[in-house]
């Protein structure tokens, strides 16, 4: 009996103090969050349960687009993975690298899922980006082709090479490795 209360007490140690952000969500609403979850976005615990979790993304559109983009790796081998930028509740951006899982046997695997979230900030400082170019630069990161993209956010294959281009010229890229690497060592390059 005494190490069953050993074992309850050490899972209460492990949550409270892990030291990545972990987050049980149904159907994209938060549930429940461990602190260092909370603390990473500027909130309590107590705020971010039973919110959606819009409210950590840059943008509505953001977290509308986002929806799908992990669906098919969760079904098909129960695990997804990216880094992405996220907004802290002072409407700071900051990338993050996210995985998860679902606990869905059928149906929907969002309906619930456990994700775990490791604040890149000291690795990978903030750029000025629009909601399409941070789409752009994640994927490109993921070393996904211009027709990949094109397919995942809905976009003609010529409108994410003219947004390459751009960002190109932007940051004064001669490639996509040279782009990445000016915008904080993407995955991959690091």
């Amino acid at each position: 009996m005494g190490n069953t209360d050993n074992y309850e007490d050490l899972d209460r140690l492990a949550w409270e103090h892990a030291p990545v952000g972990i987050v049980m969500t149904e159907n994209r609403v938060i549930r429940t969050c461990n602190p260092a979850f909370a603390k990473m976005f500027g909130f309590t615990v107590d705020k971010l349960r039973d919110q959606s979790f819009a409210i950590l993304y840059p943008s509505y559109e953001e977290f509308v687009k986002a929806r799908n983009i992990g669906v098919k790796p969760l079904r098909e081998i129960n695990r997804y993975s990216d880094e992405r930028i996220m907004a802290r509740s002072d409407g700071s951006m900051f990338w993050c690298r996210v995985r998860g899982m679902t606990l869905t046997e059928e149906g929907d695997p969002l309906m619930k899922a456990v994700w775990s979230f490791a604040d890149l900030s000291h690795e990978r400082p903030m750029h000025q980006l629009t909601t399409r170019e941070r789409q752009l630069v994640m994927f490109l990161g993921e070393g996904r082709t211009s027709k990949e993209i094109a397919r995942i956010i809905d976009i003609s294959p010529r409108t994410v090479e003219a947004y390459r281009a751009r960002l190109l010229k932007k940051f004064q890229a001669a490639n996509v490795a040279e782009l990445l690497g000016k915008l904080g060592g993407m995955p991959g390059l690091g």
